[in-house]
């Protein structure tokens, strides 16, 4: 009986998530996974999610690091969630961000409901350990950029429970990162105190939107570094945190529909870092 339920068990999981990929490669939504099963689990969730990386990595697809959702307690309400998620980041969802004077190309494609996200982006050195303070996570990490997640719903509406979400890519579409900056170009007492205390300023066809600050994201992002650090389990993935990844640490504002034509910039107030720019295709 016990092998018969563990066969079940993954013959449902893998059938999850071809359903959803399938939706995500033909850009269409449906009717979210606990609408059926109200008892799926986080943890089944993260299986799905596995089995969804492990179909797109035997196309080709690699993994080059992790978007970290849900970080802002100030849109939790919205989402109907009360903690955060996380995902990975695949080199076929990476695109560079431009300047604002020269924004990049961000396609959207067949992505639905997409929503844009300014957040910021750590590069790992080396791979954190549960239970490290700040100062042992920032000597994990040796860059840090501004970047632009879009995130999508194959759930209409924007309307699930959280285990669907984290089943369902984290709800990634595509990061845009710019400029890398090296953590050894400042003293990292410095780095400390800055990534804690940053603002930013996000623009929608240079008309200001929305501010943020870096508190928003659990308190930092190297706060947000911690949380992932401490719950990631990387069984589903049969990958951990591994140094050159990508890290991004969630949305520092609420997250706004978006259209082609549009062009979104973000800029940083703390931070030595440059404003970046996107145009939507």
């Amino acid at each position: 009986m016990a092998r018969r339920g563990a066969a079940a068990d993954a013959a449902a999981v893998e059938a999850l998530a071809g359903l959803l990929l399938d939706a995500l490669e033909a850009g269409r939504q449906v009717p979210p996974l606990t609408a059926e099963r109200p008892a799926l689990s986080m943890a089944e969730a993260y299986a799905v999610q596995g089995r969804i990386l492990a179909r797109r990595a035997a196309h080709g697809e690699t993994v080059v690091g992790w978007k970290i959702g849900f970080t802002n307690r100030l849109i939790w309400p919205e989402y109907g969630v009360d903690a955060p998620i996380w995902g990975p980041v695949y080199d076929s969802t990476l695109v560079a961000a431009g300047s604002p004077a020269a924004p990049a190309e961000l396609p959207l494609g067949l992505m639905p409901e997409p929503r844009i996200e300014p957040e910021l982006v750590l590069r790992l050195a080396r791979t954190p350990a549960p239970g490290m303070d700040e100062a042992a996570l920032l000597a994990c990490v040796d860059a840090v950029a501004l970047g632009f997640e879009v995130v999508q719903s194959v759930f209409p509406g924007w309307r699930f429970a959280a285990a669907d979400t984290a089943a369902a890519f984290a709800l990634h579409g595509r990061l845009a990162p710019g400029h890398l900056l090296p953590l050894a170009e400042g003293p990292a007492g410095a780095w400390r105190d800055r990534l804690t205390r940053f603002t930013v300023g996000l623009a929608r066809d240079g008309e200001t939107v929305a501010e943020g600050r870096a508190e928003n994201v659990l308190g930092g992002p190297l706060a947000a570094l911690a949380h992932l650090v401490a719950g990631f389990d990387p069984a589903p993935f049969a990958r951990g945190l591994e140094a050159g990844d990508l890290i991004s640490t969630g949305t520092l504002t609420p997250a706004f529909p978006v259209a082609p034509g549009e062009t979104w910039t973000v800029r940083a107030d703390g931070l030595p870092l440059a404003p970046i720019g996107v145009r939507l295709a």
